[in-house]
C-alpha cells in the first residue's frame, strides 16, 4: 500500500500537529518516514547582495538538523527514519521529494509558521493538494489541543457522489480498514439538481422522493459490495444537503474518524464536484483527511 511517509515541517508547533498520525501510519505498517523541513528561497536574499548567506543558510540547516532529529526521535515503530533540509520552494521540494518513490503517504498540516522562514504552511499544502500525484494526509493545526504521542482511529468516513471516479478510493479504503480493523462509514450526500435559476422554486415532493430513493439504492449496492469483498464492519449515512458540510459534521460526531476522499469526481445528476468537496473539507474539517489522486487526474 504505502512504502514510505514523507512528513512535511515548518518547525512550528502547528506543523507538528500532524505528527500523531504520522506515527499511527508508520507504526501500523512499519514504514521508513521522512521528516522534510525547506527553507524557503523567497525568503533568502540574492547572494550577490549578501555575501554571508552561504554560511547563515549552513547555520540554519544545522538547527533545523537538530530539531529534526529531536522529532526523530518520537518515532519508536517505524523502520527508519531520515531527517532532509533543502532550500527551495516548499511546495515543489515535498512534491518532488515525494515522487522520487513511488508509494509515498504525505503527511502535513494545513497550516503553520516558523519564526524565521516566514512560509505559510496552509498555501503550501494547498499547492501540495493540487499538485501532487501521491496519496496526501492532511490535518488542520490547531495549537489548542493537546498533540498526544500517536492517534487511534475507529472508522473511515467515506463520501461518495454516485461517481466512479469518487469510488476510486474504495480500494484503498477496503486495504485500510481490512489491515486496521477500522469501520467503513459510506456518506452519501444528495441534493436537487441545480437547474433552476428562481432560488425561490420548492420542488415537488415526487421529485425529492426519487432522488432520495436513488441515493439508497446506490449507497446499500456499495454496502453491499465492500461485504461481499471480507468486510465485516460496514455501514452508510444518507443526507440531504450541501455535500462538505454534512460531511464536516458527521466525522466531527464519530470521534477517532479518519475521511477518505478522492481529490475529484462528478455525480451525472446532482452535478457537484468532488474536488471542490474536497477542498472544503481539508480546510474546515477537524479531523484528519486522506486524500486519493483519482486515477488518470491530471
Amino acid at each position: 500500500m504505502y512504502s514510505r511517509i514523507l512528513v512535511a515541517l515548518d518547525g512550528s508547533k502547528l506543523s507538528e500537529c500532524i505528527l500523531p498520525y504520522a506515527r499511527y501510519f508508520a507504526e501500523k505498517f512499519r514504514l521508513p518516514v521522512e521528516l522534510l523541513q525547506a527553507i524557503d528561497s523567497d525568503t533568502l536574499m540574492p547572494d550577490n547582495v549578501d555575501p554571508k548567506q552561504e554560511s547563515m543558510i549552513a547555520e540554519r540547516k544545522k538547527n533545523i538538523q537538530g530539531y529534526l532529529s529531536t522529532i526523530a526521535a518520537t518515532f519508536a515503530g517505524a523502520v527508519k527514519i531520515d531527517c532532509t533540509v533543502e532550500v527551495g520552494h516548499p511546495a515543489e521540494i515535498i512534491v518532488d521529494r515525494a515522487a522520487a518513490a513511488a508509494g509515498t503517504l504525505i503527511a502535513m498540516t494545513t497550516h503553520g509558521r516558523s519564526g524565521i522562514q516566514r512560509w505559510l504552511l496552509g498555501s503550501v499544502a494547498e499547492k501540495v493538494l493540487h499538485a501532487t500525484r501521491d496519496p496526501l494526509l492532511l490535518v488542520r493545526g490547531d495549537e489548542t489541543k493537546i498533540a498526544a504521542a500517536a492517534a487511534s482511529f475507529r472508522s473511515i468516513l467515506v463520501p461518495l457522489d454516485g461517481s466512479e471516479l469518487a469510488e476510486s478510493v474504495l480500494p484503498r479504503v477496503v486495504e485500510l480498514a481490512g489491515k486496521l480493523n477500522l469501520e467503513v462509514v459510506l456518506v452519501r450526500v444528495f441534493n436537487l439538481p441545480n437547474l433552476y435559476p428562481d432560488e425561490a422554486y420548492v420542488p415537488d415532493e415526487h421529485i425529492w422522493e426519487l432522488i432520495r430513493d436513488e441515493a439508497r439504492q446506490y449507497i446499500d449496492r456499495k454496502v453491499k459490495e465492500l461485504k461481499d469483498q471480507g468486510l465485516a464492519r460496514v455501514s452508510s449515512i444518507l443526507l440531504e444537503g450541501f455535500a462538505a458540510e454534512r460531511i464536516i459534521t458527521v466525522a466531527r460526531e464519530k470521534p477517532e474518524s479518519l475521511i477518505a476522499i478522492c481529490t475529484h469526481g462528478r455525480s451525472g445528476v446532482r452535478r457537484w464536484v468532488l474536488g471542490s468537496v474536497t477542498d472544503r473539507v481539508v480546510k474546515h474539517s477537524g479531523d484528519p483527511v486522506l486524500v486519493i489522486r483519482a486515477p488518470g487526474a491530471a
